[in-house]
């Protein structure tokens, strides 16, 4: 989906070229996974000449909502202080970016 957003639209070959790891993943494994995402209707696709070139229809912030709604179901029983609470205990967050959450966590508590 990175390759897709950055670019606006790729085949898979442009998705294999861009997609900058250092053991690539087979040809047919990037159809299968764009296959898949079409399926679930992140992406569509369409023909240009013998190539299928594949569109987002879900942008990353729809798509990080979306993640983050289904692990906060699935693993933290809807709760959100859950979730927070296993991150911060759980990952090395250091004193700046404390400050940065506390001040979204008081704005978001004003616009309550």
């Amino acid at each position: 989906m990175r390759v897709l957003w950055d670019r606006g639209c790729g085949t898979v070959g442009d998705v294999e070229a861009q997609m900058g790891i250092e053991e690539p993943l087979a040809y047919k494994t990037i159809l299968t996974i764009m296959r898949i995402l079409e399926a679930k209707g992140y992406v569509r696709h369409e023909k240009q000449g013998r190539a299928f070139v594949y569109h987002p229809l879900i942008d990353r912030n729809g798509a990080r909502r979306s993640a983050l709604r289904h692990v906060l179901n699935r693993f933290f029983d809807n709760s959100p202080e859950a979730l927070m609470l296993n991150l911060l205990q759980d990952e090395a967050v250091d004193g700046q970016e404390l400050a940065r959450l506390r001040t979204l966590l008081e704005a978001s508590g004003r616009r309550s």
